[in-house]
């Protein structure tokens, strides 16, 4: 992870459109509390995949396996079976038994407890030695079963944070992580996250935005682009 610079007009914006969500959304909950070893799992499900789907093959993992270690160890094919609903299950098994038996290797036991008592730089490093363990899944662990100082960025956020001009145009998505979390205070992360991702999915689509009706376009550049545009 890398110190993005400071953008204090940026952080401005950032902390008024966060604040409108808030009212517009409340504060969402991030769900059933999971140990960090689920929460890593799930979130690899989650990988181009809506919540139901991902939460479907969820339980359907849980069921046929109950436990990591019979997950690890399972044929890679019944892991396919049981998470299909998740879409790419070829991939995401292949991923999932690789990152448990890489657990399993250096720790000895599939456990991600003992990065509480490490620094989150320290934490993150750690989890994104693994493939298929990019900065979003681990910085969604770090964050909401650690508590930690981090922002994962989504296709999403990573979209809406862009047209809303909260980024640079160019910045690439590992970047965004570092940045957007520069920009708002850390108590703010967990539900600026979220309400980040349901703007996207209810307003800011990737084709065909419903600016009109978006609640934060009196702070959108895209929104004032294209109002100019249309004039």
């Amino acid at each position: 992870m890398r110190t993005a610079p400071s953008f204090p007009d940026m952080a401005g914006v950032a902390l008024k459109i966060v604040n409108r969500l808030r009212q517009v959304y409340g504060v969402p909950q991030w769900g059933a509390p999971l140990s960090p070893v689920d929460e890593l799992v799930c979130t690899i499900l989650s990988q181009n995949t809506n919540d139901t789907n991902r939460d479907r093959a969820y339980q359907s993992l849980r069921e046929k396996l109950p436990t990591w270690e019979l997950v690890r160890d399972a044929p890679e094919d019944e892991v396919v079976a049981a998470i299909r609903t998740a879409g790419l299950a070829n991939q995401k098994g292949r991923r999932i038994q690789t990152v448990l038996r890489g657990i399993t290797k250096i720790r000895g036991v599939i456990d991600l407890d003992f990065l509480k008592d490490w620094s989150t730089e320290q934490a993150y490093g750690w989890l994104t030695q693994f493939p298929g363990v990019g900065p979003k899944t681990a910085s969604i662990v770090l964050l909401f079963c650690f508590g930690r100082a981090v922002f994962p960025v989504d296709t999403h956020i990573y979209r809406v944070s862009g047209r809303l001009g909260l980024r640079p145009e160019a910045m690439s998505v590992e970047e965004t992580h570092t940045h957007l979390g520069s920009l708002l205070p850390t108590e703010a992360f967990g539900a600026a996250h979220l309400n980040l991702i349901h703007l996207g999915r209810e307003y800011c689509h990737p084709r065909q935005p419903a600016c009109p009706t978006c609640p934060v376009q009196e702070w959108c550049t895209y929104y004032k682009k294209s109002i100019r545009n249309d004039a």
